[in-house]
Formats: C-alpha cells, sequence, structure tokens
C-alpha cells in the first residue's frame, strides 16, 4: 500500500486548505486512517483520524472546528479541510493507514503506512 499526500502550501493566516491522500496498492475501504504533522523542532503529533466507514472521526483539540478529516472510500482518497489557519498549524502533514483496526487508533506506532508528507506553512 502507497500513500500520496497532496494540496501543501504557502497560505495567510485566516486562510484555508485543502489536503489530498490517494491510496494505491490497496483499498481504502480496508483502512482506518489519520492524519498526523510535525512542526520544526517538535515531536509528531495526531491530528485528526477516521474509522473505515468514515462514520466516527476524531480531531485533536487544537484543531477542532478548524480541522476537518474525510474520506471518499469510493475514489480511495483522504482529505484534511483546513479553515481558518494560524501559524501553530505550520508542519508537515503525513497521512497514515492501520490495516488492523476498525476504529482509527490515536497511537503513531499502530499505523502501518505513511505517506511521504506535504508541507503546510502559514504566513502571519
Amino acid at each position: 500500500v502507497q500513500l500520496q499526500a497532496s494540496g501543501g502550501g504557502l497560505v495567510q493566516a485566516g486562510g484555508s486548505l485543502r489536503l489530498s491522500c490517494v491510496v494505491s496498492g490497496g483499498t481504502l475501504m480496508a483502512l482506518s486512517m489519520a492524519w498526523f504533522r510535525q512542526a520544526p523542532g517538535r515531536e509528531r503529533e495526531l491530528v485528526a483520524t477516521i474509522n473505515r466507514g468514515g462514520t466516527y472521526t476524531y480531531a485533536a483539540d487544537s484543531v477542532q472546528g478548524r480541522l476537518t478529516i474525510s474520506r471518499d472510500n469510493a475514489k480511495n482518497t483522504l482529505y484534511l479541510q483546513m479553515n481558518n489557519l494560524n501559524s501553530e498549524d505550520t508542519a508537515i502533514y503525513y497521512c497514515a493507514a492501520d490495516k488492523d483496526s476498525a476504529l482509527a487508533p490515536g497511537i503513531m506506532a499502530w499505523y502501518d503506512y505513511w505517506g511521504l508528507g506535504t508541507l503546510v506553512t502559514v504566513s502571519s
């Protein structure tokens, strides 16, 4: 299974971006998914998760109400809609897939597949 994230870029504070993660070599429907991010000088952290069917989502407190995870199993694509961005959102964003859990876990080590990441830079 390969994951390809895209959609990052430079945006002004208060702006929006939508990240995409295309899954190949496997079926998205069989995977629980998540977005993580890593800011300069900081550890990678969980942003949001979504279960296989897309019926349950979780978002970290720092992004609730601004960043929304979703999926289109027919298109084998995971999304992260990012609104009202601020400088604290500047990071490399990674999509990740878990092949074993029906409910997407919040533990980074449980994820089996990772994309290379896409850089989001928010200017103030």
